[in-house]
């Protein structure tokens, strides 16, 4: 289990490491940080849609028989005022002990998780997770890790600082990207130490740019059916100027946005297009695979 701020991950699965079979795969949009992510708080509707997600993952965890669980929290947990509380509670009803970890673990988890879904190669990448509490950066090849921050300015964060009017105005674009660059001054300084060929961006955003990016050509798909995809950098620059530039209407009635995204997709879309262009960056990709596939990793070794 990820139970991250927006979205509590639920994956099953049987078998061996090299040959694993899905049993269930849920993403349940818990939004564990609305209304209290830079507070510092779990509101009480939000501690409720937890508990009862949590709940529904402990009957499929009896009914799949599951004989090793792991549950990892990360940003909206491990900083709230209640979060422990949470995870008292959760422990008491469902008997399921919730492991918070911090960044470093949070960026370490997400390498292995990416490396599994074999879009990493001789070249030096960024590796990008853009979650709701915080962002991962993470400069890596196929063989290891160069650097790694977590920095605490995830979707939600920047969502409830900036974007307050929609469609965002010129200014509280510009006012967003003055802020993450001043965020970022350590994650610049190691992109000078290792200068960065391409950016993968680890599922969540990055799927639904990937879903738009096919619908609007026509093509069907399914993610289920992929491990990585390769984005054609001028169709990802139009799309993500168009997502910056909508409204709220607009996005909630495109059938490739989930219901979490459908506010959020707005300031991942301004970072990654900002990083793009700070970084020069012209080769961007797509990884399935996150945080729980490197969990999964450790536990099948």
């Amino acid at each position: 289990m990820d139970l991250g701020t927006n979205t509590f991950h639920l994956l099953i699965v049987d078998g061996l490491a090299n040959d694993l079979k899905e049993l269930r795969h849920d993403h349940i949009a818990v939004k564990l940080g609305e209304g209290g992510i830079n507070k510092g708080l779990i509101q009480p509707a939000a501690f409720e849609r937890g508990m009862q997600t949590m709940k529904s993952f402990q009957q499929y965890i009896e009914y799949y028989n599951v004989q090793e669980v792991k549950a990892i929290a990360t940003s909206a947990m491990r900083n709230a005022a209640n979060g422990k509380d949470f995870m008292d509670q959760v422990k008491a009803e469902t008997g399921i002990q919730i492991e918070t970890i911090n960044g470093d673990s949070e960026a370490n988890y997400i390498f292995y998780g990416v490396k599994a879904s074999e879009i990493l190669g001789e070249a030096t990448s960024l590796i990008l997770d853009i979650g709701g509490g915080s962002i991962e950066f993470i400069i890596a090849n196929n063989r290891q890790i160069f650097w790694k921050q977590s920095f605490e300015i995830g979707a939600a964060r920047l969502m409830d600082k900036f974007h307050q009017i929609d469609p965002m105005p010129a200014e509280c674009i510009e006012e967003t990207h003055r802020y993450i660059d001043s965020a970022l001054a350590d994650f610049y300084t190691a992109a000078e130490r290792f200068p960065i060929q391409n950016l993968i961006g680890s599922s969540g955003a990055f799927e639904t740019f990937a879903e738009i990016a096919e619908r609007t050509k026509g093509n069907d798909f399914d993610l289920k059916k992929l491990k990585n995809y390769q984005f054609d950098t001028d169709e990802l620059i139009s799309l993500t100027d168009i997502l910056i530039q909508s409204s709220h209407e607009q996005r909630l009635n495109n059938s490739s946005i989930i219901p979490v995204r459908v506010d959020m997709i707005v300031v991942a879309s301004i970072v990654t297009r900002h990083l793009m262009q700070k970084l020069n960056i012209d080769k961007v990709c797509m990884s399935a695979y996150s945080l729980k596939e490197g969990v999964l990793a450790e536990m099948m070794s």
